[in-house]
């Protein structure tokens, strides 16, 4: 089968675009950094790409909040591209950033259905401030709770350094919580160092490093093809980058890759 190739999608203030595309081609894919106006210009580039990336970063400087005004050109000038890639046996995925453009332009949670509901439609969740109101830039420790998203696949426990101020999740109504849960959309949940999972209690930081209700890192969409998360993966992609790995005696690939292999092995 031909590589399947991967579009991670650039914007002004985007910065971890090029250490994406690296990790989708250690897992074996061919990954083309592609800023989002050659996009504008050509959204029918879009059809060469089995899977689409939105990198971490600081889209547009977060002017006038973190992924806004990213979220709002996906979902104008390139709504058509968007919908006709997402009908097709793809993969999404968003880092930080990335993640928080998915949510606000309604990508996630409900993924293809979800965004062609109108812009105007009140939205069932957002990205805020940490509870802490800081900037915050640590490693923490997250469970699997997808037993159908394609991205983790045998993945259970997983460590990743996260960077942000803007990734508390909240919701417009605790009803979804249960609905994201019933279908499996809850894909990623901060934990302890010892893997302890407590679904419905905060657990308070730095476990939980900026008060996400349910402790959640990461969501997907109902079929499984779409996930969006806080923590950087792409930042652990070598035992080496684990802040003890001599302590721990780690060697070889670092856990974050498993990540982009499932991608990548998807299509195999």
């Amino acid at each position: 089968m031909p590589t399947p190739r991967v579009c991670v999608l650039r914007a002004p203030g985007t910065n971890c675009d090029r250490e994406t595309a690296f990790a989708f081609e250690k897992a074996g894919g061919a990954a083309e950094r592609l800023h989002l106006f050659r996009l504008m210009e050509n959204p029918d580039s879009l059809r060469d790409f089995e899977i689409l990336c939105l990198p971490g970063g600081f889209s547009y400087g977060d002017d006038i909040g973190a992924g806004v005004v990213f979220a709002s050109q996906f979902r104008t000038r390139l709504a058509a591209a968007i919908a006709e890639f997402l009908q097709r046996d793809t993969l999404v995925l968003g880092i930080c950033n990335g993640f928080q453009v998915l949510l606000k332009a309604g990508l996630l949670p409900g993924g293809a259905d979800s965004f062609r509901v109108a812009s105007d439609a009140e939205p069932d969740a957002t990205l805020t401030w940490n509870s802490s109101g800081r900037y915050t830039d640590q490693w923490v420790t997250l469970r699997n709770c997808s037993s159908s998203n394609v991205f983790l696949k045998d993945v259970n426990l997983l460590e990743c350094p996260i960077a942000h101020a803007e990734g508390r999740i909240v919701v417009r109504d605790e009803s979804v919580l249960s609905e994201w849960e019933k279908q499996g959309q809850i894909a990623l949940r901060y934990t302890t160092a010892s893997g302890e999972l407590s679904p419905k209690k905060l657990i308070p930081p730095p476990a939980n490093p900026n008060g996400s209700i349910w402790n959640i890192a990461g969501l997907g969409d109902p079929t499984g093809r779409v996930l969006g998360l806080m923590p950087h993966p792409e930042r652990y992609l070598f035992a080496t980058q684990h802040p003890q790995w001599t302590r721990k005696q780690l060697s070889g690939d670092g856990a974050g890759l498993k990540i982009f292999e499932n991608a990548i092995g998807y299509f195999e």
